[in-house]
């Protein structure tokens, strides 16, 4: 079956394609110890917004996690976690912060790798075409994929950085474990040639 765009339904179909890739970006923060990194977007009413985050690296791979509305309300939080994600719908237009908190270690810095991703509001008296209704939904189709593979990246990096530390700790104990082994024979060899020594008497 043949489907045919007509020219006025193009201008919607390109405004909806561009605002989904608008609203969609991921990035890799450093939050250093006792500091925090706060963002924020600039929503309208019904627009949705998802923030997906991971820490990779740095002390307990824990971080805290906090999303206020315009009138600074916590709509989301979490409390020392290693990933998390949560999604919203705007109620009223305004900002949107979100932060993540480095304050609970004084030592610690953490790399965290967040995604963020959204879905701009258009009304259905405005997207008519289906086409256009299959086109958002393969968009949020798509970054929903991408977010999940980036996650993935960040997971399989930290399991090999704590296999590698593993096989060095292993490494380092056993060659530990041979050196004392070998200072026990030479003190046992010498211990015992004590014995067998000829104390002479002039």
């Amino acid at each position: 079956m043949t489907v045919l765009l007509s020219w006025r339904h193009t201008p919607w179909l390109v405004l909806s394609i561009l605002s989904l890739i608008s609203f969609a970006s991921a990035h890799m923060i450093e939050v250093t110890a006792s500091r925090k990194e706060c963002f924020f977007e600039d929503l309208h009413e019904h627009d949705q917004m998802t923030v997906t985050y991971q820490v990779g690296e740095g002390g307990h791979l824990d971080i805290d996690f906090w999303l206020t509305d315009p009138e600074n309300i916590v709509l989301t939080k979490h409390i020392r976690e290693s990933t998390g994600t949560t999604s919203i719908t705007a109620e009223k237009d305004g900002r949107y912060e979100y932060c993540f908190s480095n304050q609970m270690s004084t030592v610690a810095d953490k790399m965290v790798s967040f995604n963020v991703h959204g879905i701009i509001y258009v009304s259905e008296e405005d997207v008519t075409a289906p086409v256009e209704r299959e086109i958002r939904s393969l968009a949020i189709g798509l970054t929903s994929v991408k977010d999940e593979q980036e996650y993935i990246v960040v997971r399989e990096r930290r399991h090999r950085d704590t296999a590698e530390s593993t096989c060095d700790r292993v490494k380092w104990w056993s060659v530990l474990q041979a050196l004392v082994l070998v200072a026990v024979v030479a003190w046992q060899v010498y211990y015992l040639k004590s014995f067998f020594e000829v104390k002479r008497v002039i």
